[in-house]
């Protein structure tokens, strides 16, 4: 549930990091259909997203902490680990400079959560963000940074946290509009600057994170063009051919040396950070040059070289045609996947994998085309976003929207290398599309539910996502949703077992579809350690 509290606690950072992730990864398409500045590359809105996934990361990892007690993070805590996370997990310009914006915030946040503080927070991130780019450029994410702030400035003193955060939303979301008046290349394409326009999402899900309510006035672009091609002008023949980052340990004397070698060497040299750990972002010519910088400087690491324009991943051997990529919940079904040729990543209870992990996967499977089946629909953005990234490293991918692991496995069996991609992915989609999922769940406290009010120790029967059981032992509830599933037809029962569940029980259950259901086969699997006791998928 959104935060209500008129603060910016704990709760309220976490609240704020979820949302700007979810609002991205809903907007990210959208944010980089747009980028045509600083380079059009396409990839603003995947950037901000990979930022903010880190950035959230980090903030849960510190909640995680504290299940054990019965206490909640300070705020200092939460802002610092937003920043931080942010930080070692910035993508692109518009990422790193977003990086520098939070940790401006958190430095003003950790000392106090009041309206008063997240006035003083914005002032205090737009002018670090501006400090960290070597030569600002106005109609820019820092034009409309700078706004924010000046309208969050000019809140009344008994003004609220909610009121002061509406207020830079509102003066973000005016800036916005303005910024192709500002910068040629906007005004060419006909768009507004795609990394403000990512500040202005990730702004309005802080008015939400503090009050409770979606902006009144939510930014609604018009209809981006398809193809953006800049003028000639503004291509910059003969401008740098790669873009540079790497974390650096570094004191701040050799990073002030540093700035000054790079800036020497290209353009759109943005520097974020402090304390020893910095964010370095550029595009030169000489990558090597780049890097060398800085190793003397200090120690370079997590570093990522892009050539613009061309594909980014050369595999040392010629890679095969073509490859699936599985997220699996359990041991016993990864073992599956790996015997059926599919790449795997484990999914840990708890703990659903980012997107690097599933982009090193994608690069793991060492092939032209790739088809990505997430088995989880919280996972949709993620596996987007990773999916987007693979593209840009030059493998086609197709990202197909598996919402559980049997619709995964169901795509899987018909999978044939052989015949086109297009067709591949059809006939993968269609099968998915045509297993209905559901799962067993232990009710951990009393609560209300789409079937009633289920008590702590209850069994949840949840059929495509929603509570359609709830039962007192697994037998009797796998049975009840095994009925409500197969009311509605099927060829084929799929039974994923947990490590807890007997062998007995998948007999039970085969016996029940048998004698109460003719023509239907039963495929049992041992899923391993994963956490719901049972999955179930029908045909």
């Amino acid at each position: 549930m959104p935060q209500t509290a008129d603060e910016m606690d704990a709760v309220a950072v976490r609240t704020w990091c979820s949302l700007a992730l979810e609002a991205l990864g809903r907007e990210r398409e959208a944010i980089d259909a747009i980028n045509v500045y600083p380079v059009a590359d396409g990839d603003t809105g995947t950037n901000l997203y990979l930022t903010v996934e880190s950035a959230t990361q980090a903030v849960e990892a510190v909640f995680a902490a504290h299940e054990t007690g019965t206490t909640v993070p300070v705020a200092a805590d939460a802002v610092r680990a937003m920043a931080h996370g942010a930080l070692i997990g910035a993508r692109g310009n518009s990422g790193t400079i977003l990086a520098q914006l939070l940790r401006g915030m958190a430095g003003v946040l950790a000392d106090g959560h009041d309206a008063d503080h997240l006035r003083r927070a914005l002032t205090r991130a737009a002018a670090a963000a501006r400090q960290a780019v070597a030569h600002p450029v106005e109609g820019t994410v820092l034009t409309v940074a700078a706004a924010a702030a000046e309208a969050a400035g000019r809140t009344a003193d008994e003004a609220g946290t909610a009121a002061v955060a509406q207020a830079a939303y509102e003066g973000a979301r005016t800036a916005l509009e303005a910024t192709p008046g500002q910068l040629a290349v906007l005004g060419r394409a006909g768009v507004v600057d795609a990394g403000g326009r990512g500040l202005v999402t990730v702004l309005g899900a802080l008015v939400e994170a503090v009050s409770g309510r979606a902006p009144e006035h939510v930014y609604a672009a018009g209809p981006a063009p398809a193809f953006l091609v800049p003028a000639p002008e503004d291509c910059a023949a003969g401008g740098p051919a790669f873009e540079v980052i790497y974390l650096l340990e570094a004191a701040d004397d050799a990073v002030d040396r540093l700035r000054t070698r790079l800036d020497g060497l290209g353009d759109s040299l943005v520097v974020v950070g402090g304390d020893g750990l910095w964010n370095i972002h550029v595009h030169v010519d000489d990558a090597g040059a780049a890097v060398e910088a800085g190793v003397e400087a200090g120690r370079p690491y997590r570093i990522r070289i892009t050539h613009f324009g061309a594909d980014r991943v050369h595999p040392p051997t010629e890679p095969v045609q073509r490859a699936v990529v599985v997220v699996v919940p359990g041991d016993g079904l990864r073992g599956l996947c790996k015997e059926a040729g599919a790449t795997t990543v484990l999914a840990r209870p708890g703990e659903p994998p980012a997107s690097g992990e599933l982009v090193d996967a994608i690069r793991r499977a060492h092939a032209r085309e790739v088809v990505l089946l997430p088995n989880d629909a919280e996972l949709r953005h993620t596996a987007a976003a990773a999916a987007e990234q693979a593209r840009a490293e030059g493998v086609r991918v197709a990202l197909i929207p598996t919402r559980a692991a049997v619709q995964g496995i169901a795509a899987l069996a018909v999978h044939e290398p052989d015949r086109s991609f297009d067709e591949d992915v059809v006939a993968m989609t269609a099968a998915a599309g045509a297993t209905r999922y559901a799962e067993l769940a232990v009710a951990e406290r009393q609560s209300w539910t789409m079937a009633g009010i289920c008590q702590a120790g209850d069994i949840l029967g949840l059929i495509d996502g929603d509570v359609a059981v709830i039962g007192e032992d697994v037998p009797g509830t796998a049975r009840n949703v095994l009925d409500r599933m197969l009311a509605a037809g099927g060829e084929l029962v799929t039974l994923v077992l947990g490590e807890d569940i007997p062998d007995s029980l998948a007999d039970a259950l085969e016996e029940h579809v048998r004698e109460g259901y003719l023509a239907v086969d039963t495929v049992v699997y041992r899923g391993g350690h994963q956490c719901a006791p049972l999955l179930i998928g029908v045909e």
